[in-house]
């Protein structure tokens, strides 16, 4: 018995901690960022500063750009990009991913509806608790939604690519009508 014990303290020590890959919390100033990101497959600026101005922001963070995943998501933010528009929100996915590849992805996959930024050097990916812990080459799939103050209001962490858009999107809902009732 003492001696499993000693052998499981031993494996657990060799995992990462769990708090070093925990998610911004909700309240916390989401960290400021520009990077290069593609739109209908032309490239630009995007500035999380000048993207709240104009409404909420939704930061969306996933592995690869054309892996199996990644593809569903995006696909899925395209077709419901108008409901948030309609609450005046802004959507940006943001991966390691050259811009070059997020270019293509930005018209294949995002349907040209919605721009994808490119954070080769890992600092945003880092800034937002998103990097992979196993693959830390890769960002971890999980979505921020940030208010027009700069603060994190909601954060869903899941590598099921299917429920990110309809998680986020009932948070954007039930925030706007909060705003509303003020």
């Amino acid at each position: 018995m003492k001696r499993s014990f000693i052998i499981a303290a031993a494996l657990a020590a060799l995992l990462p901690p769990l708090a070093a890959h925990a998610a911004l919390d909700i309240g916390e100033a989401a960290p400021a960022f520009t990077t290069q990101a593609a739109q209908g497959g032309k490239v630009y600026q995007f500035s999380l500063g000048e993207a709240l101005a104009k409404g909420p922001v939704v930061v969306y963070f996933f592995p690869a750009a054309f892996s199996i995943g990644c593809s569903i998501e995006a696909h899925t933010f395209a077709e419901s990009i108008d409901k948030f528009a309609a609450l005046k929100a802004t959507v940006i996915g943001v991966s390691g991913d050259d811009i070059d590849t997020l270019s293509k992805f930005s018209v294949q996959e995002c349907q040209s509806k919605f721009p994808v930024g490119s954070d080769g050097s890992k600092k945003i990916m880092a800034s937002y608790d998103a990097v992979m812990s196993l693959r830390p080459e890769y960002a971890n799939r999980i979505s921020y939604l940030i208010a027009p103050d700069g603060k994190i209001i909601y954060q869903y962490k899941s590598l099921n690519p299917y429920s990110h858009v309809t998680k986020v999107l009932a948070a954007l809902q039930d925030w706007s009508k909060a705003q509303s009732g003020k």
